[in-house]
């Protein structure tokens, strides 16, 4: 018997997840990519202990933390500098059996594909879901120079904008302004550098360790959709953060307009009622995007992907897979919208008296909770990926501690 086909639409970070576990499970496989290369939008991600763990069931476990810096410590602040809150890794570990870790997108770009077979990535394809299949129909993808793909799976990973969203629910009113702006940059480490995030009113800085030589950083901002700075990015940047702490303004003077990348932040405000139909199935941002308060959009795609690969075992009946598919996902990935949502309120306050409310009941709490920066996490760095007792699995599929 021939392998079932499987056709992906987007090459990020899910779908390039989404292939490797299908091919691993056995499935013939094409990577349709509009962007005529894979360089990957933002600089840097970070994996919590749960994208971590899914990522060892595809055997990446060793090389993505030889690639990855460990978190270190981390403090919450305010824009003066004064300690909100704080953790170290070795807490992190406790709770959640491994640290939080940063990874260039390239370079977890790169290990996916170094899995995938030669060919199976066509980049300059933009594509479309045409025909979504169903019982005895394959489901068909056509491109823009008119070719035709059918395939016994479609997996949907168009991002935020999804068209084959659109073209599944039509009805659905489609990703809402999540009322923030990020710029994403990596900048020289400066000296005795301490990781930390810092809340201002309706502002957010976080600057993590990404290697010996170089720091991540993302800067939010509650602003208006569609704005952009008539003199650059850096320098709006410098109006809105210029003032804070140290190393905030040092590190922006670090770099170059060239090294930041800015976006407006949408979500699902309504989510969807389902993330399959006939053969085709929704995964990552284009099902579930969030607003990155809880930094977990990156994570929940390849959740899905390893999710989706283990239901979608050789010879296994497509419908019930895809509908264990949704039955696992949607319930988990609609509650971290939610749970982003109500962080994004509580950064986004601006008032004065709000502000000063905010910041000293966190202060007062951590005090008595020790691990109340951690306690946000809790039932999402903690999850674990299925386990077919049959399958075989890497000797990796835990985080080490």
């Amino acid at each position: 018997m021939s392998p079932r086909r499987a056709v992906v639409i987007g090459a990020g970070i899910g779908g390039l997840t989404a292939a490797l576990g299908l091919h691993r499970r056995g499935w013939r496989i094409t990577v349709l990519e509009r962007a005529a290369t894979l360089a990957p939008v933002g600089a840097a991600l970070t994996l919590a202990p749960n994208a971590q763990r899914a990522l060892a069931v595809l055997s990446l476990g060793e090389e993505v933390r030889r690639l990855a810096a460990w978190d270190g410590d981390a403090l919450l602040r305010d824009p003066r500098g004064r300690p909100l809150a704080r953790t170290t890794s070795e807490s992190v570990i406790t709770r959640f059996g491994g640290p939080l870790v940063v990874l260039r997108r390239s370079d977890l770009i790169d290990l996916i594909v170094g899995r995938l077979p030669e060919g199976s990535i066509r980049t300059g394809e933009p594509a479309f879901l045409a025909d979504a299949g169903g019982p005895g129909r394959p489901a068909k993808v056509s491109t823009a120079g008119e070719v035709v793909y059918e395939a016994d799976l479609v997996v949907c990973a168009d991002g935020v904008n999804s068209t084959s969203r659109r073209v599944l629910f039509p009805q659905h009113p489609g990703p809402a302004y999540g009322g923030w702006t990020v710029w994403r940059i990596l900048a020289p480490t400066p000296p005795r550098f301490v990781p930390h995030e810092t809340w201002g009113g309706g502002h957010v800085w976080g600057s993590l360790i990404r290697d010996s030589e170089g720091v991540f950083i993302y800067a939010c901002a509650v602003t208006e959709r569609g704005g952009r700075s008539a003199d650059g990015e850096k320098a709006e940047l410098r109006r809105r953060f210029g003032h804070w702490h140290h190393p905030v303004p040092a590190l922006l003077d670090s770099v170059g307009e060239e090294d930041i990348l800015r976006h407006d932040v949408f979500h699902m405000a309504q989510p969807l009622e389902r993330y399959q139909s006939g053969r085709a199935v929704l995964l990552g941002d284009a099902a579930h995007a969030m607003v990155p308060t809880l930094g977990q959009g990156a994570n929940m795609a390849i959740e899905d992907s390893v999710v989706l690969a283990h239901h979608a075992a050789p010879g296994a009946d497509l419908p019930a897979a895809l509908a264990r598919y949704d039955q696992q996902r949607r319930p988990r990935t609609t509650a971290l919208i939610r749970r982003a949502e109500r962080a994004s309120r509580l950064m986004s306050v601006r008032s004065p008296a709000a502000l000063a409310l905010r910041d000293g009941a966190i202060r007062a709490m951590s005090k008595v909770v020790p691990a109340l920066l951690l306690r946000g996490f809790d039932g999402v760095a903690d999850w674990h990926p299925p386990v077919t007792p049959q399958d075989p699995r890497p000797h990796d599929t835990h985080v080490a501690g």
